[in-house]
């Protein structure tokens, strides 16, 4: 009897660890988490170790090479690129993240919605293609000429511009989330414990909570990691057209277009944003696709 309870209890594992398990497998997901760390990390701790200011004017050390004092050379005004880098790293990071929220949270709402109120299906969805149908380069550009006066005025010339491009990106990138969202609740909506949740009349914001939403998750974290990839290319386009973050509030974006002018001198100054935004891109993108092959049954066999 003995034998015959341990070998079931020996054979269970918990769903996560399943999760754990085929994401281990990913080698790319592996290689993206450990960039995507090396990454986060840098722009944390990096300024403290590296302890020279970002806006520090040397005149005398301008357009100079790798050096022990200035591992990544200095651009045309003297300052220190490693330490650009390092303070763009965070900007661009948190706006990676802060956009991807705002859009992750508006596209999961309209995409429950209009799943599981059929009532409000036709409209939701109508305006989720209007949104994508709407060139979004041309609309952003629009949008930042119009409010970022404005915003500088009443929040500062940083902080305004940090919630202008934030709610620019977000307000233009959640129309997949919501397309993906409504797909996997109007499925869910339809499965037996659904139904007899409704059957012994659970209201519907507690079905939508504790029923619709946990089956959904899956999907909303691949999202996530997509989103913040695209919002780190948005932003960075944006200030790459001078039209993001002012000169003295670097980002990766910022740093190649005031490098772009000085590529003949000092190519290094945009070798190295480029290749942060690539590599930063790249390992999202990689964990992504990891999260999606774990988190979905079919693709790891069970």
């Amino acid at each position: 009897m003995a034998e015959h309870h341990d070998g079931p209890a020996q054979e269970y594992r918990p769903p996560w660890m399943d999760v754990w398990l085929a994401f281990r497998k990913h080698t790319g997901a592996l290689v993206g988490v450990g960039v995507f760390s090396f990454m986060v990390l840098a722009v944390l701790v990096g300024p403290v170790l590296h302890g020279i200011d970002p806006q520090y004017l040397d005149i005398a050390a301008r357009n100079a090479g790798v050096s022990w004092t200035h591992p990544l050379g200095t651009d045309n005004l003297g300052r220190d690129v490693l330490a650009q880098m390092l303070a763009g790293g965070r900007v661009s990071l948190a706006v990676g993240f802060t956009a991807m929220l705002l859009s992750l949270v508006f596209g999961t709402a309209v995409g429950v919605l209009a799943g599981y109120f059929k009532r409000a299906d036709g409209f939701l969805m109508r305006t989720t293609d209007l949104f994508l149908a709407l060139p979004l380069l041309p609309l952003l550009l629009v949008i930042i000429m119009l409010f970022r006066d404005t915003l500088r005025l009443a929040f500062g010339p940083e902080t305004g511009i940090f919630l202008l491009i934030v709610f620019v990106i977000g307000i233009t990138s959640w129309m997949q989330t919501a397309r993906i969202v409504r797909g996997e609740v109007l499925a869910i909506k339809e499965r037996e414990f659904v139904t007899a949740a409704r059957g012994i009349g659970s209201r519907e914001r507690r079905i939508i909570v504790r029923h619709v939403l946990p089956n959904v998750m899956s999907p909303i974290m691949v999202s996530a990691t997509l989103g913040i990839a695209n919002a780190i290319i948005t932003e960075s386009a944006l200030s790459f057209l001078g039209l993001g973050f002012p000169p003295d509030f670097p980002t990766w974006g910022r740093l190649l277009f005031d490098g772009a002018n000085f590529i003949s001198i000092t190519p290094a100054r945009v070798i190295w944003p480029g290749l942060a935004i690539s590599l930063t891109v790249l390992s999202v993108n990689y964990i992504g696709d990891g999260l999606r092959d774990a988190l979905d049954p079919r693709l790891r066999g069970t």
